[in-house]
This record gives structure tokens, C-alpha cells and sequence, in this order.
């Protein structure tokens, strides 16, 4: 039992809120596996009550950056990922994502885990497409720079989470661990294309990830996914130049067409890695068009392209081309 997390959890019991050197201080006790369950889930539970401000994000992110393992990356890989959490279903859009980008020329550290919230998760999907996402640690740098992209598979890179793993499961709701996997990556990057399970908490997160010292961001929500969808209107809040905007996408943006959300729906990991290789090799329709559409979004945050509709045109390319199809390829022989 951590004495010093009782007068913190006595003030935040009160509605208190944390400045983000004690949020840092509360969540690395937490992470060191000084605290008990108990602590662990009244804090918790009692920031999701009141919740949680941009200085706690800032400074859990900061206790769990601090305790990570890290991994050597090109100063402009970015990472492409979501919070999880929409139930939706969906096929796998970040980890297609992460191919076309590769396949442009942008590096990708790519931050993701097996399927908890959803059907199939990044991990699930890349092991159906053989890729080995348990390869050793030290060869990641090496894996990134063959392949333009890597894997960052979440539980090996964040050990000090499993500290909190009991409570988290025993209180089956979400807190604010929901929110730091997508702003702790492993290598560093300060470039994110980041989706997020509800609109409330865009702006938030953008602002946390400024304070934290990203250089560019697009945080999105796109008609209940944590990612842009060609359904209709997209809510993004974007960290540009030290400073966050929020704005509307629609995939007329990118000069793209509207389908519903069921039309991406996806199912076990077999079929999803089906539907995504094909995507690679050029099938038309809207999984083409979402992948497209955050991609494109991806590729303003690398500040490669000025708008959607160019950033459209160069992933596409990377997909006809068959480059991104071959960021697939160089993947899963560097790790076999």
C-alpha cells in the first residue's frame, strides 16, 4: 500500500483536481507496483467521475513514457493508431494505413495490441497476414528501417501497465488508462495520427500530446469510430505550430464518396487479413476509400502534403504502385 497516493486520493475523492507533476508522481507509484488494487481503482474511478483534465493525461503519459521500453526511430516515423473502444467492428484501417504510408516513403512506428474492445485487433490481423509480432526487441530499428514501418506491440513495450490490469478488467468501464496507449509510443514520435473512441476527448488529447512536446497531430472521431470515415461528417482537433484547431472532415474533403459504416465491417482475423491484402492489390470500395481518407489525413500530420485531396492521390499511388503492398512483404520477412 502506497502512503503517499492517500492524501492524493483523499483530494480527488473531494473533486480536486491534479497539476500534471502530481498526476506524474500518483501514476508512477501506480506503475512502480507500489499501490494497492484498491488505490489503484479509487483513483480511477473517481477522475472518471470528475473527469479528467489535460494536466492528469499529461502527466500519466509522462509516468508511463518514463517507464517504457523504447525503441530507435527516424526522427519523422509517425504512428497511426487509435484508442479503441467504438465497438464498431470494423475492418483494420490504422494497420492498412501504416502500409500505405510506408509505401509513400513515411516511416511508421506503428503502436497497437490484440483486439480488447474489438473483433480484431492490429496484433490479430498482422499475425494473420504472418507477420511476427513477438520478434525480438532490439531488432525492431532494424525491422523499421527495412520496411519503412514496424509493429509496436503494446504490452511488451508498457510492462509497468500490468499493475493496473486487475483493476482495470475488475471495473470493466472506462478510465483514463483507455486514454494514454495512443500518446505513450515507444519510439518517440511527435508526429500522430491518432483516432479516439468519443468527440468529447479530441481536443483534450491534442492538447495533452502539445504539452508533451508533439510537433503535429490530428486527433479524430468519424461517426462513433476512433478513425475518419467516408460515412459522413469527421470531428478533428489537429496540433499545428504549437497551437490546436478543431474542424469538420467530410470525405468530400478529399474528394471521395460517402458509405455507411456497415460497409467497412469486418469479422474474425482471417477475413480481415483477406480483405487488406486485397485492399493491397488494389480492390475498389469503401475500405479503399477510409484507408485512403486517413491516410491522406496521416500524410498532412508527416507534413508531406498540404490537403486531403493530394494526400489522397499519393496514397493511391502507393497502393496501385505496389509499394505498399511490398511494406508488407519486407515486413513479414524481416520478422519471420
Amino acid at each position: 500500500m502506497s502512503t503517499n497516493l492517500k492524501p492524493i486520493l483523499a483530494r480527488v475523492a473531494a473533486g480536486e483536481t491534479l497539476t500534471e507533476a502530481e498526476a506524474e508522481d500518483a501514476f508512477g507509484t501506480i506503475m512502480s507496483g507500489e499501490a494497492t488494487p484498491a488505490q489503484i481503482a479509487g483513483l480511477a474511478m473517481a477522475m472518471r467521475v470528475r473527469g479528467e483534465t489535460v494536466a492528469e493525461l499529461a502527466g500519466a503519459v509522462r509516468a508511463m513514457r518514463a517507464r517504457m521500453h523504447k525503441v530507435d526511430a527516424p526522427a519523422n516515423a509517425i504512428d497511426v493508431c487509435g484508442t479503441g473502444g467504438d465497438a464498431s467492428g470494423s475492418l483494420n484501417v490504422s494497420t492498412a494505413v501504416t502500409f500505405v504510408l510506408a509505401g509513400a516513403g513515411v516511416p511508421v512506428a506503428k503502436h497497437g495490441n490484440r483486439a480488447l474492445s474489438s473483433r480484431t485487433g492490429g496484433a490479430d490481423v498482422l499475425t494473420a497476414l504472418g507477420v511476427n509480432v513477438d520478434v525480438p526487441l532490439p531488432r525492431l530499428p532494424q525491422v523499421l528501417r527495412a520496411a519503412n514501418c514496424a509493429f509496436l506491440f503494446a504490452p511488451r513495450h508498457h510492462a509497468a501497465l500490468r499493475h493496473a490490469a486487475g483493476p482495470r478488467v475488475e471495473l470493466g468501464t472506462r478510465t483514463i488508462f483507455n486514454l494514454l496507449g495512443p500518446m505513450a509510443n515507444p519510439a518517440g514520435v511527435t508526429r500522430q495520427l491518432t483516432g479516439v473512441f468519443s468527440p468529447a476527448w479530441t481536443r483534450p488529447m491534442a492538447d495533452a500530446l502539445g504539452r508533451l512536446g508533439s510537433v503535429s497531430a490530428w486527433l479524430v472521431h468519424g461517426q462513433g469510430l476512433d478513425e475518419l470515415t467516408v460515412a459522413g461528417e469527421n470531428q478533428v482537433a489537429a496540433l499545428e505550430n504549437g497551437s490546436v484547431r478543431e474542424f469538420i472532415v467530410t470525405p468530400e474533403d478529399a474528394g471521395l464518396p460517402r458509405a455507411p459504416v456497415s460497409a467497412i465491417r469486418g469479422g474474425d482475423a482471417a477475413s480481415n487479413a483477406a480483405a487488406l491484402t486485397a485492399l493491397l492489390q488494389g480492390a475498389a470500395g469503401a475500405y479503399r476509400d477510409t484507408v485512403l481518407l486517413n491516410a491522406a489525413a496521416a500524410l498532412i500530420v508527416a507534413g508531406r502534403v498540404a490537403d486531403l485531396r493530394e494526400g489522397v492521390k499519393i496514397a493511391a499511388a502507393a497502393i496501385d504502385g505496389g509499394a505498399a503492398l511490398e511494406a508488407l512483404a519486407i515486413l513479414k520477412r524481416e520478422t519471420e
